[in-house]
């Protein structure tokens, strides 16, 4: 069975997670029977170790580590790696560890993300909608 594990920096600011949990609701919400869960490198738990393993406890045999990071800098590169190493040491041949690239390295991301910074250009979006401006 596939599995899903979303993996966030992380950060003291508990609301700094809202967008992150948005996008778990949204994915449980469209495969309502493949496990997901949603890990932090740092400040705030789960941890990727014990959301893995949380993971395989209800049956995941292969597991998607989406890293929700804008691009691949030192995290990706550097941290997440060997998290992987030790999952996949810990569990040998038993589940299948698929790292997917940085989420922000997707076109798709890209694209979302100039959608929303050109929509602050269209006039008709009410003032409450656009950030305070110097």
């Amino acid at each position: 069975m596939d599995g899903m594990l979303l993996f966030a920096h992380g950060a003291r600011d508990p609301d700094w997670a809202r967008p992150f949990k948005e996008v778990a609701r949204r994915i449980k919400q469209n495969q309502i029977d493949m496990p997901l869960t949603l890990a932090f490198l740092e400040f705030m738990q789960p941890g990727l170790e014990e959301a893995a393993h949380g993971l395989v406890a209800q049956g995941c045999s292969r597991i998607h580590v989406v890293p929700m990071f804008l691009g691949t800098g030192g995290h990706v590169r550097k941290d997440i790696p060997p998290l992987m190493e030790r999952l996949k040491a810990h569990y040998g041949e038993q589940v299948e560890w698929l790292l997917h690239p940085a989420i922000g390295d997707q076109e798709t991301v890209v694209q979302a993300m100039t959608e929303a910074s050109l929509a602050w250009l269209k006039p008709e979006l009410p003032a409450h909608k656009h950030p305070e401006r110097s």
